[in-house]
């Protein structure tokens, strides 16, 4: 007889691509099996242009067809070892973060090609470890991990669990650097032995478990090798969801969400700013209320925009038993200070981290930065949920490269807008088209009738609906290509695509195609199910415009099937990906790809391509991650020596316990541990490339 579950799922279900019901409970709350709060009516983009789209047809994409399914794995030809180059910025930042390289090399590295492994599979010529894992210690006065000897007050001190978003940022010493990730959500029956601590224990210890850690890391040698101080590094920190936070911004004042907040939590991507503080994206924090009772009339139409439950409910982690501010009948506007992006300060762990109320409340992906032609700060925003925005903050305030305090307040003021897209209408066999960003508000001055400031930015959901902003699947990561200047979104997957929601230009998979295991034939599903790439060009390569044209780069999914594209490269000759979820760029400006849910049967894992060139969408896999895990990050660090990946959820399927894993990664223990690695060229040159 297999354990009983710790009392936390309340079913077993089935799967959503490679995830588990469990993970899409834990995660999000299984979002994906409930209506979309968004019920504007917004039109999607080639609503109005349905005659042009069905001249096209998604067969004149551009592509060639492939009748044969799979990639051929493409032999490495790595160059020389590269001069070192190093990565000093000071302790206090430059301005220069994270930084980048110069084009340096094309993308050479190996494939790995797709599979189920229980491990990190990386090319021939590479080397990985693990840097740090769950548990470890992080605090000074942190003890040993000891799994049946597990305190609230322990984990608080240590690192938390599922690592997803992933920063390094320099310190004085190019050998020595800050690690900082977010810890979204944690899974207490592969984490305990069943039975082992009661509900109240597993909840205290699940809000410490949350948050974010900061922790110094040392180079090995001149190598790309980092490890974790062993000394623990006076910037050593955590944050949970307890942590005291200062709110800032326009809402602060407003009564339903107050001048301080405690905790974060559900926190998936983020950016790093370029006085080198960490942007931390609040996402499914609707998944942690529970309702004993009612909750007050004058909300429900704000929760339900959000997915917050209204009636009597449970949900999966009960935090309410050992803090009632998780109970919405009794703390209704506790609802109100979460869903916001988080900034904290790496370089002082005696600060009070902020959440910045003026970049608006939403299921934020994260926020990744950068700077305009006339110095301002722009923020790039994706409210992750099937018939979301994309948005844009643009502050009013310009950078300081010489005083990093002054520079503090600039995400208190500005505007922030959101994305209308428009197809440009023509039989051209493309789907691309023009774009506007829209305001919303600045800190002083609503644009939407009958909302406040406040109003705005604390339901900013409700104030896009009403400027017919235009409704995505998925927007995730959102991030400025510093080479070409170009903007590079991921927009994961939506299952529904075709049924509830219409097919666009921006949006235009009414079908995709699947895979039940790795190697067998593929399936043709309703939906967009394995996502795309967009790239848009905003005018003049300035963050601070309002106009914009976009493409898709990349249709995901594998190269046999029809509705598949790769920037006009050869589909015989590029690897299979799905569900792409984060982005990030090496110093020639080569994009890299994570994927989460992989819905063709392998494992999720990181993958290169170029966004120019001859080879511009030839997309390789890099590697590939853990049995049931997904791929965070990623991030190549600012030499070009590095590539860090985060894995999340290694092991968490439906049948799974800590007695019976499904994984045991990174094979410390019994049980999986999720686990921030490194990868590197054995003989010392740029990774990729």
């Amino acid at each position: 007889m297999s354990p009983k579950l710790l009392p936390l799922i309340s079913q077993i279900g089935t799967r959503h691509g490679s995830r588990s019901f469990r993970t899409c409970e834990l995660k999000c709350a299984n979002q994906c099996d409930h209506p979309e709060p968004n019920t504007s009516g917004n039109e999607h983009i080639q609503s109005v242009l349905q005659s042009a789209f069905s001249r096209r047809g998604m067969l004149k994409v551009g592509a060639a067809s492939v009748a044969a399914a799979g990639v051929g794995v493409l032999a490495s030809n790595l160059p020389a070892a590269a001069d070192f180059s190093a990565a000093a910025n000071g302790d206090k930042g430059n301005g220069e973060f994270p930084g980048f390289g110069g084009g340096h090399g094309q993308l050479t590295h190996g494939v790995v090609p797709p599979n189920r492994k229980d491990d990190i599979v990386i090319p021939a010529g590479y080397a990985q470890s693990v840097i740090i894992a769950w548990g470890d210690p992080v605090e000074t006065g942190a003890p040993r991990f000891d799994v049946n000897r597990q305190t609230p007050e322990a984990q608080a001190k240590q690192f938390g669990y599922n690592n997803d978003y992933t920063m390094v940022v320099p310190l004085r010493d190019d050998r020595k650097a800050l690690l900082v990730c977010n810890h979204e959500y944690t899974d207490e029956n592969l984490m305990f032995p069943t039975g082992k601590y009661d509900a109240k224990t597993i909840a205290r210890i699940g809000l410490a478990g949350h948050g974010m850690s900061v922790v110094q890391i040392d180079r090995v040698g001149r190598t790309g090798q980092w490890r974790r101080d062993g000394h623990g590094g006076r910037y050593n920190r955590r944050i949970t969801a307890t942590t005291k936070f200062d709110v800032t911004g326009p809402a602060a004042a407003d009564a339903r969400v107050g001048k301080v907040a405690y905790g974060t939590f559900g926190n998936c991507a983020g950016g790093v700013t370029p006085w080198g503080t960490i942007l931390s994206g609040e996402e499914n924090f609707n998944g942690y209320f529970d309702v004993s009772g009612t909750v007050p009339a004058q909300y429900q139409a704000s929760f339900k925009r959000y997915g917050v439950p209204t009636t009597a409910t449970k949900s999966a982690r009960q935090w309410s038993l050992v803090d009632e501010r998780f109970d919405l009948t009794k703390v209704p506007t506790e609802a109100f200070r979460t869903g916001w992006i988080v900034e904290v300060d790496p370089y002082d762990p005696k600060s009070t981290p902020k959440k910045r109320t003026m970049l608006g409340r939403m299921k934020h992906e994260g926020a990744t930065v950068t700077i305009t032609a006339d110095g301002r700060i722009a923020a790039y925003l994706g409210d992750d949920e099937r018939g979301e925005y994309i948005y844009k903050f643009v502050s009013t305030g310009r950078y300081d490269e010489k005083n990093r305090k002054a520079n503090f307040a600039l995400l208190d003021e500005g505007t922030l807008y959101v994305a209308k897209f428009t197809g440009d209408g023509t039989a051209d066999g493309l789907f691309d088209g023009t774009g506007q960003w829209i305001p919303l508000t600045t800190d002083k001055k609503s644009f939407i009738d009958g909302m406040s400031v406040a109003d705005v930015l604390i339901d900013v959901r409700t104030a896009a609906d009403k400027v017919g902003a235009t409704r995505m699947d998925r927007p995730e990561d959102i991030e400025r290509n510093p080479v070409n200047g170009r903007i590079y979104a991921a927009l994961t997957n939506n299952s529904n695509r075709g049924g509830t929601f219409a097919v666009d230009e921006a949006n235009p998979l009414a079908k995709s195609h699947t895979r039940p295991s790795l190697g067998a034939p593929l399936v043709e599903q309703s939906g967009n199910r394995n996502g795309y790439i967009l790239e848009l060009s905003e005018e003049g390569d300035d963050a601070a415009k309002t106009g914009f044209f976009w493409t898709l780069f990349l249709i995901c999914g594998d190269p046999a099937a029809q509705e598949t594209y790769f920037g006009g490269f050869d589909k015989s000759k590029v690897s299979p990906i799905s569900c792409p979820d984060n982005v990030a760029f090496d110093g020639s400006g080569n994009l890299w790809i994570s994927t989460d849910g992989n819905v063709l049967g392998s494992n999720d894992g990181i993958f290169t391509v170029p966004v120019a060139g001859p080879k511009r969408g030839q997309v390789k896999q890099f590697l590939s991650v853990p049995f049931a895990a997904e791929a965070c990050g990623p991030l190549v660090s600012e030499d070009d020596l590095t590539a860090f990946v985060a894995v999340q959820h290694p092991g968490e399927t439906d049948d799974a316990t800590f007695e019976k894993p499904s994984s045991t990664w990174p094979h410390t223990h019994t049980f999986p541990r999720p686990a921030i690695s490194c990868v590197w060229r054995k003989d010392g040159g740029r990774v990729g490339s």
